[in-house]
């Protein structure tokens, strides 16, 4: 540790730490606009010039390492008149235009002017203009004159996203952002630049010109779409959804979201949404009002029941569900009679329950591996926030190595890539264990070939020490699952690596702790699918895009419980329920991370909870133990360490599967990064991005990291 005097009080830091860090320590702002905690350290506004004694001239804080004893004042008047110079030197070019800037209100540059700008300018010359640019329809660039060449923006792509889409060219006065060639930006990640710019530069193109910051109510929420669980802060005006941002959480998603979380708001407030409940009345859909819709349904399903059995009746329900909803369809259908319900759309495999498949480790952890094999995703779309987590270990140093059916670009230096078809994935595993297996002169769990590319996959994960095995989408759909899983158990073991999955949804660990999955011979949801079923329950899913059938499902009764206009050619009941930002729940992430969180805006027209409307059909249909008075009562109900579900700290990984190599042919099903849920799929924004249109840039286009800068070390 090192002392250094600042402003007079001794402040304690590590060695090699800047001024800056010392200030952060003490609790000292030191003005700055190019810093930030989780980028490079550039020094090229010089906001933050402070007075170091013994140094002729103000140094920059972020920039000038601390030493033994070093005196700094950052109040003194030589650091004034610094500061207030370099603000004179950046509102020479800056448009005077902070009365309709969406920035405004919430702008570092602003703030600053407050206590370091004069009150008049001596510079007399036209300002310069920077020609508009369009980078997609997510960030605009309409008013680039604003930029004050920080380059966060930049740093942030090289470093966190993984690829330089937007750089600096010429210099001087000349100097300006740009994508270079008229590309566009095409990050997952890309809104978190809007974030970190300080000033108008880069703005929201959706929210542009929506609303002034100081007439947004600011909630808290969290996202439901990956299993990040990605905390929220949700904008809201006059009852609408207006705006997105991160909560910053050093442990889920640090102070970044991907796009689908930012973005994903604008189909809470679209034409699809349905407001009042409807029948299908002779082909013809017609508004009802909750009465009737809620009568019709429980009279359907006592009358299919008493015709057909309970057996008839069953519930496919979304991961993306809260953990309320998914713990009452599952109360309700087995309170019918019926063992039919299921999460698993997407799945070719249905495994008898073991427990609960989760990440293994904590998200933070992803950070700080050394060795880590992925199998079975596209890391980057599936996963963005765990993505970038794991391209910040890489370029610490650790190694990445990946089983795929294709050779896809993460924005990060890959180590060792098996390259196979989707029904050779349990061979390669088995190949790698067999690799690790002739090292330590152990038997192998599975017949393998110790190949090459096997044997560079099992010396990365034998060296190091924190190290992980990640089950993606597409291994967890697979038709031979659980022989992967326990192949990577057993690597696991012999490795000492965490194993787990990396999940799909927001709750796909819940759904399994809430049991919305068949406990005791059921249907699965693909039987469900094929015609299996008489009534069909559908919770906030839509066969057509979330099932691996690709196909609505047919029975007698279809009820949908939907906040969108969905499935309206295979249902004859639509009830509107709420979305995430209308009701209050619970999601648990990959981790098993429990985060509650309450309704940000009111019900949009009819619009219910859907807990409540599930309550309510089992009080029509006299199921006991549906008089729960609040979301939290339903909570406290689920987390009970019930003998029927697992209790949160008995997650596990388990898999005692016996473990076949072979596999039907053909790729697992997966969504698109914005087809994942259907309030993604109603974004018009996101819909319109390269990644939705499937033109998305590839490494021959942008500039992904190269090994060096991935290990942090200047090109």
């Amino acid at each position: 540790m090192v002392e250094i005097e600042l402003d007079g009080q001794k402040v304690e830091v590590l060695e090699g730490s800047m001024i800056m860090h010392a200030a952060d320590n003490a609790g000292t702002h030191i003005p700055h606009f190019c810093y930030h905690k989780k980028l490079s350290i550039a020094a090229n506004c010089r906001m933050c010039l402070v007075d170091v004694e013994k140094m002729p001239k103000p140094m920059p804080a972020c920039a000038t390492p601390v030493s033994q004893g070093m005196i700094v004042r950052t109040k003194s008047d030589k650091a004034i008149k610094a500061q207030q110079s370099v603000m004179e030197f950046l509102l020479i070019n800056h448009p005077l235009d902070c009365p309709i800037c969406d920035q405004g209100g919430e702008c570092q540059l602003q703030d600053l002017a407050v206590g370091y700008g004069g009150s008049g300018s001596r510079y007399q010359e036209e300002k310069r203009v920077v020609a508009v640019k369009d980078v997609g329809p997510l960030i605009s660039m309409q008013e680039m004159t604003r930029c004050i060449h920080c380059t966060r923006c930049v740093r942030f792509g090289q470093e966190v996203a993984g690829i330089m889409e937007l750089g600096m060219v010429h210099r001087g006065e000349h100097a300006e952002i740009t994508t270079v060639v008229g590309d566009t930006v095409d990050s997952e990640l890309s809104g978190n630049m809007i974030d970190i710019c300080p000033v108008g530069a880069l703005t929201s193109k959706p929210f542009r010109y929506s609303a002034r910051t100081w007439e947004l109510g600011r909630r808290k929420s969290i996202s439901p779409h990956d299993s990040s669980g990605a905390n929220l802060i949700v904008q809201v005006k006059a009852n609408q959804v207006m705006r997105v941002v991160p909560l910053e959480n050093e442990a889920v998603n640090e102070c970044w979201i991907a796009d689908r979380d930012r973005f994903s708001y604008e189909a809470l407030n679209g034409p699809e949404r349905l407001t009042k409940p409807m029948l299908k009345q002779g082909g013809v859909w017609k508004e009802v009002d909750w009465q009737a819709a809620l009568e019709y349904v429980a009279n359907g399903l006592k009358q299919i029941k008493a015709d057909h059995s309970a057996a008839s009746i069953g519930a496919l329900v979304s991961p993306h569900s809260t953990l309320e909803e998914l713990y009452l369809a599952g109360a309700l259908v087995r309170g019918l009679g019926s063992d039919n319900i299921d999460y698993r759309l997407r799945n070719a495999e249905f495994p008898a329950p073991e427990g609960v498949r989760y990440l293994g480790t904590s998200i933070a952890s992803l950070s700080t591996l050394q060795r880590v094999l992925v199998v079975g995703t596209h890391l980057r779309k599936d996963h963005p926030l765990f993505a970038q987590r794991i391209r910040q270990a890489v370029r610490k140093g650790g190694a990445l190595s990946a089983i795929n059916s294709v050779s896809y670009d993460w924005a990060m230096p890959v180590a060792n890539t098996i390259t196979v078809p989707a029904a050779q994935w349990a061979q390669a595993l088995a190949d790698v264990a067999a690799a690790i297996a002739a090292e330590k002169g152990i038997a192998a769990p599975a017949a393998g070939n110790a190949t090459d590319v096997a044997k560079a996959v099992a010396k990365s994960l034998l060296g190091g020490e924190r190290k992980a095995v990640l089950l993606g989408n597409a291994a967890a759909h697979h038709a031979n699952a659980s022989s992967m899983l326990a192949l990577a158990n057993w690597i696991g073991e012999q490795t000492g690596a965490s194993v787990g999955y990396l999940t799909e949804a927001a709750n796909t660990v819940g759904a399994q702790l809430a049991g919305a999955m068949p406990q005791k011979g059921g249907k699965n949801a693909a039987q469900m699918l094929s015609g299996g079923l008489r009534a069909a329950i559908l919770l906030h899913t839509e066969p057509k895009f979330d099932s691996a059938a690709r196909a609505d499902i047919k029975a007698d009764m279809v009820v949908t419980l939907s906040p969108f206009k969905a499935n309206m050619d295979c249902s004859d009941v639509l009830l509107p329920v709420a979305p995430f930002t209308e009701t209050a729940g619970t999601f648990i992430n990959a981790e098993g991370r429990v985060q509650s969180f309450h309704g940000v805006v009111k019900p949009l027209g009819d619009t219910r909870p859907a807990w409540k409307v599930l309550r309510v059909l089992g009080n029509m249909l006299g199921v006991p133990g549906f008089d729960f008075e609040s979301s939290q009562d339903v909570l406290a109900k689920v987390v009970k360490a019930d003998a029927e579900f697992a209790p949160a700290e008995q997650l596990s990984n388990a898999s005692k599967a016996a473990i076949q190599l072979d596999a039907p042919a053909g790729e697992p099903v997966s969504a698109a990064i914005y087809q994942l849920d259907g309030i993604v799929r109603r974004a018009p924004s996101l819909q319109r991005t390269a990644d939705a249109k499937g033109t998305a840039q590839t490494s021959s286009q942008a500039q992904p990291m190269t090994a060096t800068e991935a290990q942090g070390v200047p090109a």
